[in-house]
């Protein structure tokens, strides 16, 4: 039986082969984060979730045949919005900034001229598109920013609908992820129902409303978590971990063809 093909690990390859990669590979590099996720779920959640979506779907596209090379994925990203919780180590907006930077620079003079950040924590999502952007006036990279799914605080519908369209962190969706690639990381016994329900009364302000507004997570109770886990299932996880995955690889046979 034939073995799956794999895409090509960078730190597995040797100088001589990155400066042979073909022209258009695209370059995949995974942002998690370290930060608390509630009583009930390791501090790792965004790095493991993005990461292994990450491995999956380039080998999916190295599958059929787009050029992609996996980068080893940031653990450590901006968090801040759950500083006051232990676990939780993060990078300052501006460093993070420069790490997402130097790394674009880094990756032109090896002759990468695309990157795709796959990202697994919604507190990068601003950031990461500035740097983009910057990546992409600065060295010419074509860049790319994707999330595993659109998060709920920015239009997405992946939260769990006894959650009222606040499962933003630690929640449903989350805890099932992890249930289904690290079940025994998981805490079901300590997962409880936090959603501020309140935040349904207003109409224009909060998460995916017309206007967002600044939080810290200990602004929403005593865990850290905002959200409903208590219903998730590693079935549920399963589903929406290979329907990232595919979407992560159409994404990838995109960016490799993608001319503005």
């Amino acid at each position: 039986m034939a073995e799956p093909t794999r895409a090509p690990r960078f730190t597995d390859l040797t100088a001589p082969q990155i400066a042979a990669l073909p022209a258009d590979t695209v370059a995949v590099l995974p942002l998690g984060a370290i930060e608390q996720h509630g009583p009930h779920l390791p501090v790792s959640t965004d790095y493991v979730t993005a990461t292994e979506a990450a491995h999956a779907a380039v080998d999916v596209a190295a599958a059929a045949s787009v050029p992609v090379v996996l980068l080893p994925g940031l653990a450590y990203t901006k968090s801040d919005e759950h500083h006051t919780f232990p676990g939780t180590i993060w990078l300052s907006w501006d460093t993070l900034m420069r790490t997402l930077v130097d790394i674009g620079r880094s990756l032109r003079t090896c002759g990468i001229t695309r990157l795709l950040f796959v990202n697994g924590h919604g507190g990068n999502s601003a950031l990461g598109q500035v740097a983009c952007r910057e990546i992409r006036r600065r060295f010419g990279l074509r860049t790319f920013f994707a999330h595993l799914s659109i998060p709920v605080d920015q239009g997405g519908t992946s939260s769990a609908e006894n959650e009222l369209g606040m499962g933003i962190h630690g929640g449903h969706g989350e805890t099932s992820l992890m249930l289904h690639l690290r079940p025994e990381l998981v805490h079901m016994d300590l997962a409880v129902r936090r959603v501020p329900e309140h935040l349904a009364d207003y109409e224009l302000i909060g998460f995916g409303k017309p206007v967002s507004f600044g939080w810290t997570s200990d602004d929403f109770g005593p865990d850290g978590h905002i959200g409903d886990p208590t219903g998730a299932t590693a079935e549920h996880g399963k589903a929406v971990f290979d329907a990232a995955v595919g979407r992560l690889a159409a994404v990838i046979a995109e960016a490799h063809r993608f001319a503005p």
